[in-house]
Order: C-alpha cells, then sequence, then structure tokens
C-alpha cells in the first residue's frame, strides 16, 4: 500500500514540503471506498513499481508521479467528469503546496491525459497513460481479475448492456496502431496487451 512517506518524499523532491498528512489520508480514503474493486490502493501501488520502468523516459517525472497519486482519485461509474474533477483536485492541492503555477498545470494535463480519447504529443503524459494502461499487459491471470473487477464496479449496468459497451471499449484499444505510446512498453506488453483484449472480448460475446 502506498505510505505516507512515499507521498511526502515525491513532495520533497519537487522543491516543497507536503501537504497536511489529513491530504494523504483523503486520498487514501477515496481509494479504499468500497465501490471500488479494481480502482483501488492496489491500482495506485501497481502503477508505481510501473512508473519506476519508464521514470527515465519521464521529463517530469515528480510530477508524472505526483498526477499519479491524484489521477483516480475521484471515481464514480454513474458520472462522466471523473478526470475533470480528479486533475482540479490535484491542481489545487498543488497550488496551495505553493508549487509553481505551470507544476499544478501539467499535473493537471497530465491527469486530463487518462482520459485515453486524445493523442499524445508530450512524453510524460505517454509515460502516465503507459503506467495507467499497463493492466492490459499483465499476465493472463491478472488481466481476467481485472476484467471481473471492472464488472464488479459497473454491476448497477445490465448485462447486455454491459458486454456491448466494453467490447467496445476493448476493441477500441485494438484498432490503434499500437495501444502503448512508448517504445519500452510497446517492446514489453503490447504482444500480450492484443491477446489478452481479443480474448476479453471473445468471452465478452460468448
Amino acid at each position: 500500500m502506498p505510505s505516507l512517506v512515499q507521498w511526502q518524499q515525491v513532495w520533497a523532491r519537487l522543491g516543497v514540503a507536503a501537504p497536511d498528512p489529513t491530504v494523504f489520508e483523503r486520498l487514501i480514503a477515496c481509494y479504499s471506498e468500497p465501490h471500488r474493486k479494481y480502482h483501488t490502493v492496489r491500482h495506485l501501488d501497481e502503477c508505481f513499481v510501473k512508473l519506476e520502468e519508464l521514470r527515465t523516459e519521464a521529463h517530469h517525472p515528480e510530477e508524472v508521479e505526483l498526477a499519479l497519486w491524484f489521477h483516480d482519485v475521484v471515481y464514480d461509474t454513474k458520472r462522466q467528469d471523473n478526470e475533470t474533477r480528479s486533475a482540479e483536485w490535484a491542481r489545487a492541492t498543488a497550488r496551495a503546496a505553493n508549487l509553481p503555477t505551470s507544476v499544478g498545470d501539467r499535473i493537471h494535463s497530465l491527469v486530463m491525459a487518462t482520459c485515453h480519447d486524445a493523442v499524445l504529443y508530450e512524453p510524460d503524459e505517454k509515460v502516465l497513460v503507459d503506467v495507467d494502461l499497463s493492466i492490459l499487459g499483465e499476465a493472463p491471470e491478472r488481466f481476467d481479475e481485472y476484467e471481473d473487477q471492472i464488472r464488479e464496479e459497473y454491476s448497477w449496468v445490465p448485462t447486455f448492456v454491459f458486454r456491448a459497451k466494453r467490447q467496445e471499449i476493448l476493441r477500441g484499444f485494438l484498432v490503434r496502431a499500437s495501444i502503448f505510446n512508448t517504445r519500452q512498453f510497446v517492446e514489453a506488453y503490447e504482444a500480450q496487451a492484443r491477446a489478452n483484449l481479443e480474448r476479453s472480448i471473445k468471452r465478452l460475446g460468448a
């Protein structure tokens, strides 16, 4: 589980003191909400592990790390503005900690990149999005667990609707020239991700 020390260290590397510990406690409480099955502290922890594989690719690795802390802090499957609200929370926290406005704005943009609906040009956005999507290239057992967890998060959606929409989302990744944005992740995880997606689409259509 991500620790308070880890949270404080990223702020220190950015050159400012970490916010009051209650901010960290609020973040962990959000990622621990009972309706979450995948977008939990485990996902956060897995993201930090994957970030270490790409840290040298980032121009501002501490900003990417801080954006990861916030990228799913607001998560309600019945809303369409989770990323926007998460990004605004991140920028407001950066501002309150006296980080430069430019840093807060970049962190806001990084969180918004996890909408996964835009062409990415900035190296830091590519790193963060690849880290967020790295679950797609995990071993089949973990990927299948992830798919089951997503279904649980959307348990309120009728089965036939969920299956149709989920297939549409997964096919959207498959039609890309590459699922991942960084050369390193394309080489390491692209083939497994495509195999996982094809298997899941087949299962959803059964």
